[in-house]
């Protein structure tokens, strides 16, 4: 703990806290009927008292700033337990960080900005306390076995929301000396029954990927690998946030491990998961545009997942929406570069599959687009099967609904033999 805390009087954080005191005071409440919790009064007992006699400042410190915490998290939150916290009180608790930052360390420290010191000393201190907080909700790990439990769940909610807070105002390099302690709470936190726990969790992970190297994660590699694979089956509101996480550690811990087994195991979770809901909009949606960098670690290994990969893609591609239908033949023309799908029995398919939707293209909005990236495969296929592409193609070259693709391929093949 920095000793410049107790240079800070009781006087001085009573003062900072006060136009924080004075708003929550006059905030209309009404807690949601399905939570037992009042969150205002838990938010008010945060508050520094009036009449301490302790000469250690210190957890009044902490407690304000979990307070503060909670409000500036609000301000992106979507949860009922939250929805009642006005922009102005947001906007109070971040000037009331900054002013209790400047407070305890002024500009001591011209490396880090006096904000950003508080929180990377305070992370110890509020963070194993996080931990307690939402594991005390968990118990069985499930929400039948949990309502059971004497600690309502808002509590861990709202600890998760502080956890995520926390962990996102910190950055590279400072958060890598930190994940001793974040990433025992955020597991907690990913173990959790509640998708608001998880949800808020999976964020803090995905800070933490964003902003440390492989050597940071220490011995909590596949401990948290572990936890991304159980956490893919997940509610429909965080699936893009448990793929984004999942993606994120898997290639920055097996980068240059392409036949790692986290890989197949993560892949055989996500596209099991796709299989039993093809037809789901969002979660297809949300796998496309961020598995890439998945398939580009897995590279030729992605022919092990041929089987299960090019079913979904074949689909998806005469899905109604065109974001859909853009996004599989974006990772199609991925797996083809990566593959050139060597000896598959999907090539001839796949030539088939793309010539039907070249001519669906034309009553699509995004006509122009999704013919532009069927002909970039179709090339790719062209350079990479040769003679077994041009005798799959020969079929359609007198299709009359086909002229102006037959045409680009032909052109292309000659000015490859030229």
């Amino acid at each position: 703990m920095s000793t410049n805390f107790s240079t800070l009087s009781h006087q001085k954080l009573t003062e900072l806290s006060q136009p924080i005191q004075e708003l929550l005071s006059t905030t209309p409440y009404n807690p949601p009927e399905s939570h037992d919790v009042s969150i205002k009064s838990l938010l008010q007992s945060l508050l520094p008292s009036k009449t301490s006699i302790s000469t250690n400042i210190f957890p009044q410190i902490r407690d304000f700033s979990l307070l503060c915490a909670l409000l500036s998290s609000s301000y992106t939150s979507t949860s009922p337990l939250l929805s009642w916290i006005p922009q102005h009180l947001t906007i109070a608790a971040n000037s009331a960080i900054r002013a209790l930052s400047e407070a305890v360390y002024g500009d001591s420290d011209p490396n880090l900005r006096f904000e950003k010191r508080l929180i990377v000393e305070l992370i110890p201190e509020v963070v194993p306390l996080i931990k307690e907080t939402i594991k005390e909700s968990s118990i069985g790990g499930d929400e039948i076995s949990a309502a059971s439990s004497r600690v309502p769940t808002a509590y861990a909610i709202v600890a998760a929301y502080q956890l995520r807070w926390f962990v996102s105002q910190v950055e590279y390099p400072e958060l890598g000396k930190l994940c001793g302690f974040i990433f025992p709470c955020g597991l907690t936190a990913l173990d959790h029954w509640s998708s608001e726990v998880k949800g808020q969790g999976m964020i803090s992970f995905i800070h933490v990927a964003k902003n440390v190297n492989t050597a940071d994660l220490g011995g909590y590699g596949d401990v948290i690998l572990d936890a991304c694979c159980h956490n893919i089956v997940s509610d429909d509101e965080i699936w893009h946030l448990a793929v984004e996480m999942s993606v994120r550690f898997v290639t920055c811990l097996q980068r240059n491990n392409p036949r790692s087994p986290w890989f197949e195991r993560l892949l055989n979770e996500m596209l099991g998961h796709l299989e039993r809901q093809p037809r789901d909009k969002k979660r297809r949606i949300a796998w496309l545009k961020l598995v890439e960098p998945l398939f580009c670690c897995v590279g030729l290994v992605l022919l092990a997942h041929f089987r299960r990969l090019f079913p979904l893609f074949f689909q998806w591609v005469h899905a109604d929406d065109d974001e859909t239908v853009l996004l599989a033949l974006e990772r199609i023309h991925t797996v083809v570069k990566l593959t050139w799908i060597r000896s598959s029995p999907h090539t001839i398919r796949l030539v088939d599959e793309l010539a039907v939707l070249y001519k669906e293209a034309a009553l699509k909005t995004a006509r122009d687009e999704i013919r532009t990236r069927i002909f970039q495969i179709l090339i790719l296929l062209q350079q990479s099967k040769g003679l077994q592409f041009e005798a799959t193609w020969e079929k359609y070259k007198d299709d009359p609904n086909l002229g102006t693709l037959v045409q680009s391929i032909a052109a292309n093949a000659t000015s490859v033999v030229q």
